[in-house]
């Protein structure tokens, strides 16, 4: 029983927990430097509406992960008010930090002209397109704004855990190495379905490597935008002993028409699981870029242990 000014003899006093010193104290929520430049989310692909919905989820995660994040979209076939350009965003980011500048300035507010980039711009590519990464560029030129390119989001262990978990999602691979239950449907082959040609394979089949590694069954990189590809790294998984396949694609989705992944299953005689799309290393992943490239990077993010 207690006591009205108290806990009874003998029974546990609940204390307040030390604050933890050193190494072991759970860092400082990192937060935008006041005045950063812009991350604008380069999107490829035609604008819709499902396109803006992932491209506004992407973005949203990377707010979550870095407060006062100022996050935008262009599109790189955008052109109107619904789906602005690339070009059209960056100019726009460049008007309202020179606004806010003559602001601060007729206001008698000691500020320094701003300097250093307006945005940087993350391109929401899993691997190298050559092509669409030269008409980002090219949009960035000719916006005459001064921003920063970043590289594409992959390769990266997240990303293995994405494609694990897309590939779980729809039966095609067990959840958990570590648990006993089977799933009928289960893969024993992976073709990792990129684009971007050899380039593009070349960077997949290193994030296969990691995927391979936590599905314990061989995975494959082949390119959808190279005839016969798919068809010919889906016959080496079958003459090497593989029986029932799986195609994961190694895209957001908005870089491709959603028929040539349907395409590229019945050439491969096998199911699909879907995109990469919004998952939330996708997120992190643009984040990163932009912290790396302005050199405010947190810790970088790290991809969930094979069990």
């Amino acid at each position: 029983m207690s006591s009205p000014t108290g806990p009874a003899s003998g029974l546990p006093v609940r204390m307040p927990r030390p604050r933890q010193p050193g190494r072991h104290r759970r860092p400082e929520p990192l937060a935008a430097p006041e005045g950063a430049p812009a991350l604008v989310l380069a999107v490829p692909g035609t604008p819709s509406a499902a396109t803006r919905g992932l491209a506004e989820e992407v973005v949203s995660i990377a707010r979550s992960e870095l407060p006062g994040l100022d996050a935008r979209i262009g599109y790189v076939d955008g052109g109107d008010h619904e789906f602005p350009s690339l070009q059209a965003v960056l100019a726009f980011a460049a008007e309202e930090r020179t606004a806010r500048y003559e602001q601060a300035v007729a206001a008698g507010m000691d500020v320094k002209e701003p300097d250093g980039p307006v945005a940087v711009v993350v391109p929401l590519l899993a691997g190298p397109d050559n092509a669409l990464l030269r008409r980002i560029r090219q949009a960035v030129m000719e916006s005459r704004i001064a921003a920063e390119l970043t590289d594409v989001l992959g390769p990266h262990p997240l990303l293995a855990e994405a494609l694990h978990v897309r590939l779980s999602e729809a039966g095609l691979a067990r959840a958990d190495r570590a648990r006993l239950f089977t799933v009928a449907t289960a893969a024993d082959g992976i073709i990792l379905a990129s684009v971007g040609g050899d380039e593009a394979v070349q960077a997949a089949g290193i994030t296969g490597m990691l995927l391979a590694a936590r599905l314990a069954v061989p995975v494959m990189a082949a390119a959808l935008d190279e005839e016969g590809s798919i068809a010919s790294v889906a016959e080496q998984l079958r003459s090497s002993g593989s029986q029932q396949l799986a195609l994961a694609p190694y895209l957001i989705g908005p870089e491709i028409d959603a028929t040539l992944l349907e395409e590229a299953a019945r050439e491969a005689g096998c199911a699909t699981a879907d995109a990469l799309g919004p998952y939330p290393a996708i997120g992190k992943l643009a984040l990163a870029k932009y912290t790396t490239a302005l050199g405010i990077a947190p810790q970088q993010p790290q991809g969930a242990p094979v069990r």
